[in-house]
């Protein structure tokens, strides 16, 4: 065993790209990773950080594991040939069906929360995450705010199926799934219930699609991010329907894309609808999230 991880580790090693949006991937996990799928044990890179790695039974799961890295070095998201990723320490399933969870959006899941969990929030409180592909963030939520009521919602009959699928993994049964354009599948029995909007939208400007990555464009769906010709069509539009959908006192959390944070925060201090806006930086100090409270 030692022999076959060794040669293994070093060709990852020498040969494996990381990409900038993957930080917490390295050539150690990802090799432990893919050795835990190998046996039929799958986790993602985070949790194949931990435990001693089980024996590859023959020499069957042997080829399988060389196969899983020869498929990882040409390109494949290691999250796709593991069936997982994780966010906010959930092991949550993974395909191409949706965006892979980024750690990125773990800044505006934990300021949600923090808001949820708050002296003044109301509960239980009635949550709506839209663009919620594989459901990290309603389930995160849902995982640590347990009384609150959650929705999800995506666009993506594809993306609804893995959450599903996501939801009976996780055992968070209460989160509800609807199908549907953003804020379209929240009729008015909604109106000015809903104590917090999520999103984390498509932000990729469309003329640098093209110039991704192609373990991102070629494995992950481009309705996951494509934004538009600049980049915040999505963004935009849930600035103008969210209100409806907002009690006052309820919030609106987004993510965006680099560079895009000022323009996004400058545009809601001017909004009436909302009466406090709070910029959420990275520890690079970039905007990477914005929370705006409805009047």
């Amino acid at each position: 065993m030692d022999t076959l991880y060794d040669s293994l580790l070093e060709r990852l090693a020498a040969t494996l790209r990381i990409l900038p949006d993957k930080p917490r991937e390295n050539a150690d996990n990802t090799l432990r990773a893919l050795w835990f799928a190998a046996v039929g044990q799958p986790r993602s890179a985070v949790a194949a950080n931990a435990g001693a790695l089980p024996p590859l039974a023959d020499e069957t799961a042997r080829r399988a594991l060389v196969q899983l890295v020869e498929r990882r070095l040409a390109g494949e998201p290691l999250a796709h040939l593991t069936g997982r990723g994780c966010f906010m320490g959930l092991e949550l399933l993974a395909g191409p069906e949706a965006l892979i969870p980024r750690v990125e959006t773990e800044l505006l899941a934990h300021a949600c929360v923090e808001l949820l969990q708050s002296a003044e929030a109301r509960h239980p409180a009635r949550v709506v995450d839209v663009c919620t592909g594989s459901g990290n963030l309603a389930f995160a939520i849902a995982d640590r705010v347990p009384d609150a009521e959650v929705h999800g919602a995506d666009l993506s009959a594809e993306a609804l199926a893995l959450a599903a699928r996501n939801r009976g993994h996780l055992g968070l049964a209460q989160v509800q799934l609807r199908c549907g354009d953003l804020l379209a599948p929240f009729a008015a029995e909604f109106d000015g219930t809903v104590d917090l909007v999520v999103c984390s939208p498509p932000y990729i400007l469309s003329a640098k699609v093209p110039q991704m990555a192609a373990e991102i464009s070629n494995h992950e769906p481009r309705l996951a991010f494509d934004g538009g010709p600049l980049g915040v069509s999505i963004l935009l539009r849930l600035l103008e329907e969210s209100p409806r959908l907002l009690r006052a006192g309820g919030w609106l959390g987004v993510e965006v894309g680099l560079g895009q944070g000022p323009a996004m925060q400058r545009r809601l201090l001017r909004d009436p609808h909302y009466d406090e806006v709070r910029a959420l930086v990275d520890e690079r100090g970039d905007l990477r999230a914005i929370l705006a409270r409805r009047a």
